[in-house]
């Protein structure tokens, strides 16, 4: 199979699949090896983005998905009735900040960071499928571990965990705030 029908397959199969495709698995699929495929998906990204596709494919981890571009966003709600989602709340926003940062942690972890309970948070944040369950601590009542999700992920618009801002540098945002506006931001 030649390059350009390697593409296409790969291209169907991101099509029909929908939700981020593991390499591992588009490489079962073709029998083709990872870092071929690997090479083959970043000239693929490259060509998307070159000739301004209405689509783009985006790569979550070691997975792949087709995606529209964020600049379309105002035709394609034009044409689409977008369902009315609620925003997350500032307590499951940072409940959500704690738990991508800390991972894996348990509920009681969280609770005493924030230092109130977080039930209902981390209940909305599963819900939305920005936090799941990854296992148990190995202790008494064995509580559940969180950390997030591929959807987390793709929803603030990072590859890997790597690409989360440093502390240090959301304290210097906190500093410049301050510095502008007087105020302490107690966030």
């Amino acid at each position: 199979m030649d390059k350009r029908e390697v593409k296409s397959v790969i291209e169907a199969l991101l099509f029909v699949w929908g939700e981020p495709l593991e390499i591992k698995e588009i490489s079962t699929v073709l029998d083709l090896d990872k870092k071929y495929l690997k090479e083959v998906l970043d000239e693929m990204i490259n060509e998307f983005n070159y000739y301004r596709r209405g689509i783009q494919i985006i790569q979550i981890d070691n997975s792949y998905q087709l995606s529209t571009r964020s600049e379309h966003f105002d035709f394609i709600s034009k044409l689409c009735t977008p369902k009315k989602d609620k925003q997350l709340s500032n307590a499951a926003l940072e409940t959500l900040s704690i738990i991508a940062y800390k991972q894996p942690i348990t509920r009681i972890e969280v609770e005493e960071i924030r230092g109130v309970k977080c039930d209902k948070s981390i209940s909305t944040l599963i819900e939305k499928n920005l936090v799941k369950e990854v296992g148990r601590l190995d202790k008494t009542g064995r509580p559940k571990l969180y950390g997030t999700t591929d959807n987390f992920l793709k929803h603030f618009g990072l590859t890997c965990l790597d690409q989360l801002p440093e502390i240090k540098e959301i304290e210097k945002i906190d500093e410049d705030l301050e510095d502008i506006t007087g105020e302490e931001n107690n966030t």
